[in-house]
């Protein structure tokens, strides 16, 4: 199983996007290969295709690279990066009205364990993944968001354009409709509520 990347200490990324504004392309990969697996994965989760998704993500950070000199140091790059990806997937989704698509046979599994383990770490894999895919797209978004990249719901605000307001009961909508279809022990780790944080 390979690992992505850690994220970059502060320090070293604000370095990284200083170079990349001065036109350092090195630096900017720098940050590619920080944040490509993740972004990569939410437009997954988002287009259930693994080439839309692929080409959403190039397109993202083409668009990043166009506009970093117009980044503010200090804000979250991730959450800026994201913003832009989320902008792609909405264009993207405008321009072509396609119906859901099926996960494709190389959808991430678990690996270890006894050949009927595999199968019913798969089967339940395919059953959280199916209650997230059909979870409305602004909801899946945002609890993606928050699940799997940790984002505050002022972030998660933010690159989806919307009000932090907005964001939480996103989230939690998101989190009530999975309760409803998946037994506790199926919910991804972070979906149980955990609003009291912020």
């Amino acid at each position: 199983m390979t690992r992505e990347p850690e994220p970059p200490l502060p320090d070293e990324e604000a370095e990284w996007i200083r170079a990349a504004q001065a036109g350092d392309r090195s630096a900017f990969a720098q940050l590619i290969d920080c944040y490509w697996d993740r972004l990569y994965r939410w437009l997954y989760h988002l287009t259930r295709d693994r080439h839309t998704a692929e080409d959403l993500t190039q397109e993202t950070f083409l668009r990043a690279l166009a506009a970093v000199k117009s980044f503010r140091p200090g804000s979250n790059f991730r959450a800026w990066v994201f913003r832009i990806g989320h902008n792609n997937f909405v264009n993207q989704k405008r321009a072509d009205r396609r119906t859901k698509h099926q996960l494709p046979d190389d959808a991430p599994a678990p690996g270890e364990g006894s050949v009927e383990a595999n199968a019913e770490n798969r089967e339940t894999l395919e059953v959280v993944n199916q209650a997230v895919a059909d979870l409305p797209s602004d909801f899946r978004s945002a609890i993606l968001l928050r699940v799997h990249e940790g984002l505050s719901f002022r972030e998660i605000a933010k690159v989806l354009n919307t009000t932090e307001e907005t964001a939480r009961w996103r989230v939690f909508k998101a989190r009530q409709k999975l309760m409803k279809v998946l037994s506790p022990e199926l919910l991804p780790p972070g979906a149980v509520s955990e609003e009291a944080k912020e």
